[in-house]
C-alpha cells in the first residue's frame, strides 16, 4: 500500500476565538489555515480534525457554544473528526486507526494550542513512525505570565524542527507534489 499524507487540524474550536482572550493572531490563524485546507482539498489530500472535548464547565465542553469547530474552517461532508480528550490526538481516539486504514503515513499539522495538543500529537506522531511536518505559520496559543504566544510559538518550531518533525511555512507546503 502506497503511504499517503493528510493534513491534521487541531483544536480550531470557536472557544478559542472568545472576546475576552482570543488566541493569538486569530484571524491570520483561520486565513493560513482556511488556504492549507483549501489547497489540500483541490489536491484530494485528506483533511483530517481533531476536535478537543472537555470536561463540564471546561470552555470546550460538548454542546456548549465555545466547543463547535471554527466555521471558517469547518469539515465538510465526508471529512473525518476525531474527537479526544486529552493533548495527545492518538491518546484514547481512533487516530491511528483511522491514519492506519488511509495509509496514511505522513501528517502535516496544524492548530491550537502549541505548548499542549500541538507539541504532544507532534512528538507521539513522531514516536509512532509517521513522517511529521510543523506548518510554523499555522498554530497558535495565548500569551503565559512568563512568555509572549509569539515566544511560545517560535520555542517549539525551535524544539520540535529536527527531531521530531519537519518544519515548513504554510505557504512552502506543496500539497499537489506530495506522493
Amino acid at each position: 500500500m502506497q503511504d499517503h499524507p493528510a493534513l491534521l487540524i487541531i483544536d480550531v474550536q470557536l472557544g478559542m476565538f472568545q472576546d475576552d482572550a482570543p488566541v493569538h493572531k486569530g484571524e491570520e490563524l483561520l486565513s493560513t489555515i482556511g488556504d492549507l485546507i483549501g489547497r489540500a482539498r483541490a489536491a484530494e489530500i485528506p483533511v483530517i480534525y481533531v476536535q478537543h472535548s472537555g470536561g463540564q464547565g471546561h470552555l470546550l465542553e460538548p454542546g456548549t457554544p465555545g466547543w463547535p469547530i471554527h466555521p471558517v474552517i469547518a469539515p465538510v461532508d465526508g471529512e473525518l473528526v476525531v474527537h479526544k480528550h486529552y493533548p495527545d490526538s492518538f491518546r484514547e481516539t481512533s487516530l491511528q486507526e483511522e491514519l492506519q486504514a488511509r495509509g496514511i503515513r505522513h501528517v502535516i499539522i496544524a492548530g491550537i494550542q502549541t505548548e499542549y495538543c500541538v507539541d504532544t500529537t507532534c512528538r507521539r506522531a513522531s514516536s509512532l513512525g509517521y513522517e511529521v511536518t510543523l506548518v510554523e505559520d499555522a498554530h497558535s496559543t495565548w500569551d503565559t505570565g512568563h512568555l509572549s504566544a509569539s515566544q511560545i510559538i517560535d520555542h517549539h518550531n525551535q524544539v520540535l524542527s529536527g527531531w521530531f518533525v519537519t518544519l515548513e511555512a504554510a505557504c512552502r507546503i506543496k500539497f499537489d507534489t506530495l506522493p
